[in-house]
């Protein structure tokens, strides 16, 4: 499974794989793949530098990356008290009588939520930045789009690549623009925020939106004959993220959570606001049914909606709450039935692959002998 790109970067196979969790990106990067750690959680840039540094130890010098989530335009002079302020107090009584009708006990005295959406602040992300320049990371990826030029500029300035998530044309168009390196076409399918277009459409339109730049699909892929069909589309390889949730190496703090996503069927899931503000797939939950339930107050604009639930979803998580317990997943989580190494998902990976590319050999009457 080599395409340009992945020889570009030295990765064996065209598997580029998004995770929260170190020991993810690390075990897929050992597996011939390109991990790519979240960052959104790290805070505390010592964090972050902790983790990368256990990456880099982890990897038998093979590549990895990270990904941010930075806007292009900054807001200048806002903090995360300024933010917190201009949340409605008939909100935070929403979410407190949510929790209570479920009797979700509170956090501990002096315990912090453990989710918090500070990494969403450019502030954070500049920090993070800073941590991931330090390491030999390969890739630099973007969830919210283009990241500011200045960014772009350093990264490239340190033989980074930049890939930036698109789910139309237009916004393809507009990071080739900005001069991002690799497009990832993120369809309907997919966990976490998504637009509206299924990945089967949503890839060929990319692709030749933005050529010659690489493009990789992204959105409800976890087989191996997905990805021949991804390449067929014209893509150059494929993000992968849910299908790494229930692997033994991700680190879910919550077998309960784990046991849901291996029950659950790819109708399972939701686009709802009720984590961010904007619209993320995950599994439905009747947390995310409150949010989306008309009688009640509805979601806030990002980013007071993840400050606004924080707490509340650190005390479903740690209490392990199960009616309310939920997470960002894409509808491959129907596939996703049995807990698996990384290497056993990316074994499965490339065979499919093969056996799907010798089924296009014998239909189109070719033969390798």
């Amino acid at each position: 499974m080599q395409t340009e790109l992945s020889k570009r970067l030295g990765v064996e196979h065209a598997l580029f794989g998004f995770t929260p969790f170190p020991a993810v990106a690390a075990a897929l990067s050992r597996a011939g793949g390109l991990g790519v750690l979240g960052a959104v959680r790290y805070a505390d840039p010592d964090e972050l530098r902790r983790d990368l540094d256990w990456i880099e130890a982890h990897v038998d010098a093979k590549p990895y990356g990270l990904d941010v989530v930075m806007p292009a335009k900054k807001v200048e002079g806002v903090t995360e008290a300024d933010v917190e302020a201009m949340i409605p107090a008939g909100h935070r009584q929403y979410v407190e009588d949510t929790l209570t009708k479920y009797g979700v006990p509170g956090l501990d005295e002096g315990e912090a939520a453990g989710w918090r959406i500070t990494g969403w602040m450019e502030e954070v992300a500049r920090t993070q930045l800073d941590v991931a320049f330090e390491h030999p990371i390969k890739l630099l990826a973007n969830a919210l789009g283009s990241p500011p030029a200045d960014v772009i500029e350093r990264a490239h300035q340190n033989g980074v690549l930049v890939a930036a998530l698109a789910g139309s044309a237009r916004h393809a168009r507009k990071h080739a623009e900005a001069g991002i390196d690799i497009v990832v076409a993120q369809g309907y399918e997919a966990g976490g925020h998504t637009g509206e277009i299924a990945t089967m459409v949503l890839t060929p339109e990319v692709v030749d939106a933005v050529a010659p730049l690489p493009v990789l699909a992204a959105g409800g892929i976890g087989s191996g004959q997905q990805v021949a069909a991804a390449l067929t589309l014209g893509a150059q390889g494929v993000w992968l993220g849910s299908i790494w949730l229930t692997t033994a190496e991700a680190d879910m703090h919550s077998p309960a959570l784990t046991r849901k996503l291996l029950a659950a069927g790819s109708g399972d899931t939701v686009r709802s606001r009720a984590l961010t503000g904007k619209p993320a797939r995950q599994l439905r939950t009747e947390w995310t049914d409150a949010w989306d339930d008309p009688n009640g107050p509805g979601t806030l604009p990002m980013p007071l909606q993840g400050l606004l639930v924080a707490e509340a979803v650190s005390r479903i998580q740690k209490h392990e709450v199960g009616p309310l317990l939920g997470t960002p997943v894409g509808q491959i989580v129907g596939r996703m039935t049995s807990e698996r190494s990384v290497q056993e998902v990316v074994d499965d990976l490339t065979r499919g692959f093969e056996q799907a590319v010798d089924r296009l050999d014998r239909i189109a009457g070719r033969s390798h002998g």
